[in-house]
């Protein structure tokens, strides 16, 4: 589930947004996009990996076809989500910059001058950029499934335990790596 709080990340460039597409109809369908679709699609390519397959061990779940498949729909329904919260926290952050005119200081009683729709910007900015974030965390996650790695934690490479999984299907590591340290998720 998504959950109450703003979960969030920035928007993809208009120029990639049919490669987008494409990653999302591949998600959808249960397939994997392409690595390089996915690194083109959202301009970011992990570092310390590579946009090519290489050979690794099949994941924990690679023969449990029901559970991928589950997991196939659950990114996809978050995907969408997150990339309408990227796109909808960006046009707002936008429409809060061009409310104000160069110079205009406005002053209000709470936070002095000028402050709230710039703090309100910039958190805008910021949950949107999370948010896209999320969907590139999501966009390899389906990789993942799509070369059968899905399911391993990154550090231990132990099985991630299915109740995490269906928490938050784009984990990457299990909880005891995740909370040994900041990391990603």
């Amino acid at each position: 589930g998504v959950g109450a709080s703003r979960r969030a990340a920035g928007a993809a460039p208009a120029r990639a947004s049919t490669k987008v597409a494409a990653a999302q109809n591949a998600a959808v369908a249960h397939k994997a996009p392409r690595p390089s679709t996915v690194a083109k699609a959202t301009g970011k390519v992990r570092s310390g990996t590579s946009t090519a397959r290489t050979k690794t061990a099949p994941g924990p779940y690679a023969d449990d076809v029901k559970f991928l498949e589950e997991q196939g729909r659950l990114l996809a329904s978050e995907r969408i989500v997150y990339q309408e919260q990227a796109a909808s926290l960006k046009e707002e952050a936008d429409l809060l910059a061009g409310e104000r005119e160069p110079g205009d200081v406005d002053f209000d009683e709470e936070s002095g001058e000028g402050a709230t729709v710039t703090v309100d910007r910039e958190r805008d900015l910021t949950l949107s950029a999370q948010a896209s974030a999320a969907v590139v965390e999501i966009d390899e996650a389906v990789l993942r499934i799509g070369t059968r790695t899905y399911g391993g934690c990154e550090r231990c490479h132990q099985p991630i335990p299915r109740a995490r999984l269906r928490a938050l299907p784009y984990a990457r590591l299990c909880v005891a790596c995740k909370s040994g340290g900041l990391s990603r998720r």
